[in-house]
């Protein structure tokens, strides 16, 4: 490791005690930065030139102290800084300019590189990988200096290319990627420009029992799960504000006239409208009379800087029908559990309507609710089936609880998931007990990030098997946790949010590919390099928490599910292992992708999309590695084993865990039950998955397949061909929407 990269000695060689492994000190030396030689304690100042000296430092410390607790972050709340003019060096760049990118499955990883993340150029040409790794780097640490700048913190030109060099290297060879909100807006105009920096976090929670406090507005969780979920951040939330409305007499109203309300063409507009809706029957005496669409544009318009077109005001309209037939059906009575879930899906609907956006949703009741318990039941709650896809559904589990009625629906459909809460607030790594985090209120769609309530979350993805060396993976996580630290140095639009975010600072640095790597080292091997590593991320946190003049991070671990960006790489996503050792991964690409063209010259097969007619679907074949377990052989057993593994060495936040199991097994009822009996004192969350047989529908994402048939795929297959799809474009990629994996997005 470099030590000139400021961030290179930090971790020794000795073995330390859990403890030790959390709480990890830093000289000043490690940082850069000078400081007065100490004194004595108890000595007093001998000069006036030393009562100034220390006079200066109590006023900086006191402004970093102020710093760390202020609800809105000074200078950068407006506007993106333009002062900042850090660039990489052209002689290092130019090193890159001819390298072949390493993108993994036979091309798979081009084309979704392509068709989510390569920005435009003035000429309409698309971004190859290198200038897109320059865009990210170089906007990550504009944005470090501007922060520097803004704080009157100083900032080391020479550190900060040596950073950034290392960084760029590492992104390029894919041994560490940004989540792909960050390949797709990091450096782009959104952030440089217009400083929307909301939009380069993945996940987010909103809890609703506050709702009703005096002084707020109750739509106040549906309008920042809409306005969240317009951004592409996926979202959690509870359904505790009907057990307030029970206990505070709070009924629904029957809304009074009021003038037409002209919505607004933008993000912006369409949330207050729907706001403006929920409150005219939440609060007594609101009104709200009829909807002006006409300045929406109409569908089939380009959304500049966001990428794709317009849906036009139907799913709005539509959603406004809902959110009246869901209240309406409530008129003098409080809000319900079903309310809240139903107006949260019908907004997830919306913003997905016309396959303009993806975003996702993970819904949280009380274990013992019936009433929740059956929401994905369509024949007992038939009238949901229109809308009741758009969340996925978790109980928040109590310890020691009896699991029979969940596990009897889960076994039928997959849910609910399980989140353990006391687990979440009691622990970082499970096992290490702490306080620090016990304002958690639930977790994100996928279940890997404990989250406050409004509180956003960046998450980084590494890549374990891609490193020839322990010493090398540590070298990674130093680069990836310095981009997910920068994030967290840049302010929504959102006050509440912000106020969370420069307290918690929370960050999800996470390991994929790691049934890939289980088949190169073993298991024994993994935890060595997770214990480590997890090591290394906390004196590394210590470093740039001193440099930044920020708190350390609240936690700073986790395991994702992944998606696109593993895609990219070549791995396996997150812990999971795949279908098959040998797949057809089936991708869809709009009719109107100038994609299609290069994807057919290269020889992949090519068809019409059965449900969308607006796509065609493209077929990869796939190789996932020698040695690599496929999900048949996994158990459910060991699946849970793995993710206990990885909540006790690596993730101080939680492991995103979906359990595939066969229901057709007699006994599987009783084995998913007494696996939650032991896990759930190991785990923050668990979801389960029934096994659908191979082929079961059409088109599936994933087919199995057996060498033969793949080498037959790969011998009629040019990858390289690929490599000219980017020549032009017809427009900006549509950016990933959270999570990508099959599990949650929608």
């Amino acid at each position: 490791m470099q030590n000139s990269a400021g961030m290179g000695n930090v971790v020794g060689s000795r073995s330390t005690s859990p403890s030790e492994e959390s709480t990890p000190g830093a000289s000043s030396a490690d940082l850069g930065t000078a400081t007065p030689r100490s004194r004595r304690r108890g000595s007093a100042p001998t000069s006036d030139i030393e009562i100034e000296d220390i006079w200066h430092r109590f006023k900086l410390n006191t402004h970093r102290l102020a710093h760390r607790t202020q609800v809105t972050l000074r200078g950068i709340s407006g506007a993106a800084d333009t002062s900042a003019s850090f660039t990489l060096d052209g002689d290092f760049l130019a090193r890159y300019s001819h390298k072949p990118s390493p993108f993994g499955f036979n091309g798979l990883g081009e084309i979704v590189y392509q068709r989510s993340y390569a920005r435009l150029h003035a000429s309409r040409r698309r971004e190859q990988w290198a200038e897109t790794v320059q865009r990210v780097v170089t906007g990550t640490f504009r944005r470090q200096q501007a922060w520097m700048q803004q704080q009157m913190l100083p900032w080391d030109s020479a550190r900060a290319q040596r950073e950034a060099q290392t960084m760029y290297d590492k992104m390029f060879a894919m041994k560490f990627l940004p989540p792909g909100r960050g390949l797709w807006a990091m450096g782009s105009a959104l952030t440089e420009r217009r400083a929307v920096y909301a939009a380069l976090n993945n996940c987010a929670f909103v809890g609703t029992g506050d709702m009703w406090d005096a002084g707020g507005r109750p739509s106040a969780p549906f309008g920042f799960l809409m306005d969240a979920s317009m951004l592409g951040i996926g979202v959690g939330f509870d359904t505790e504000g009907a057990r307030a409305a029970a206990r505070l007499g709070r009924t629904v109203c029957r809304p009074q006239g009021a003038p037409v309300h002209v919505v607004d063409d933008s993000r912006e507009g369409w949330v207050e409208s729907v706001a403006r809706l929920i409150d005219a029957y939440l609060m007594s005496g609101e009104g709200c009379g009829a909807f002006d669409y006409s300045r929406v544009r109409a569908a089939g318009q380009p959304i500049r800087g966001f990428g794709g077109v317009a849906s036009g005001p139907a799913p709005l309209e539509q959603l406004h029908v809902r959110i009246r037939r869901i209240l309406d059906a409530h008129v003098g009575r409080p809000l319900s559990v079903t309310a809240i879930v139903d107006l949260m899906n019908a907004i997830g609907a919306c913003v997905v309507s016309g396959n303009v956006r993806r975003s996702a949703e993970i819904a949280f009741g009380a274990a013992d609710c019936d009433e929740f318990l059956d929401l994905k039941d369509y024949a007992k709650n038939p009238r949901r089936a229109e809308f009741g896809w758009a969340s996925n559904n978790s109980v928040f589990a109590t310890l020691g609880m009896r699991y029979g009625d969940v596990v009897r629906r889960l076994v039928a459909n997959g849910e609910p998931g399980l989140q353990w809460m006391q687990n979440a607030r009691a622990f970082g790594r499970m096992g290490e007990a702490t306080t620090r985090d016990c304002r958690v209120a639930g977790a994100n769609p996928c279940g890997e990030q404990s989250l406050e309530s409004h509180e956003v979350c960046c998450l980084v993805e590494t890549f374990p098997a891609r490193h020839a060396s322990l010493q090398e993976f540590l070298e990674t996580l130093e680069s990836a946790f310095l981009y997910a630290k920068t994030v967290t140095l840049l302010p929504t639009h959102w006050p509440q949010t912000n106020s969370v975010m420069a307290r918690n600072r929370r960050v999800g640095t996470s390991v994929s590919g790691v049934a890939q790597f289980i088949a190169q080292r073993g298991v024994g091997r993994l935890s060595e390099w997770l214990r480590a590593g997890y090591r290394h991320v906390q004196a590394t946190d210590t470093l740039l928490a001193e440099r930044f003049g920020v708190p350390r991070s609240v936690k700073t671990t986790c395991v994702k599910p992944s998606g696109s960006v593993s895609l990219l790489a070549g791995a396996t996503p997150g812990m999971h292992h795949p279908e098959a050792r040998f797949c057809v991964r089936r991708v869809r690409l709009p009719r109107t992708s100038d994609l299609l063209a290069a994807v057919r010259r290269a020889g992949y097969p090519v068809e019409r999309d059965l449900v969308d007619d607006s796509s065609m679907v493209v077929e990869f074949p796939i190789d996932y590695g020698e040695h690599v377990r496929s999900l048949p052989q996994v158990s459910l057993w060991e699946q849970m084993s793995l993710a206990a593994l990885l909540q006790r060495d690596w993730a101080d936040n939680q492991v995103s865990c979906t359990v595939t199991f066969d229901p057709l097994v007699e006994a599987a009822a009783a084995q998913v039950e007494h696996a939650l009996e032991y896990f759930q004192y190991a785990l923050k969350s668990v979801s389960f998955l029934p096994r659908m047989e191979g082929g079961a529908y059409k088109q599936m994402p994933y087919e199995a397949i057996d060498s033969k048939e793949y080498m037959r795929r790969v011998a009629g297959v040019d990858p390289a061909a690929l490599r000219g799809a980017s020549a032009a474009s017809l427009g900006d990629p549509e950016p990933e929407r959270f999570c990508t994996n099959d599990e949650c997005a929608l």
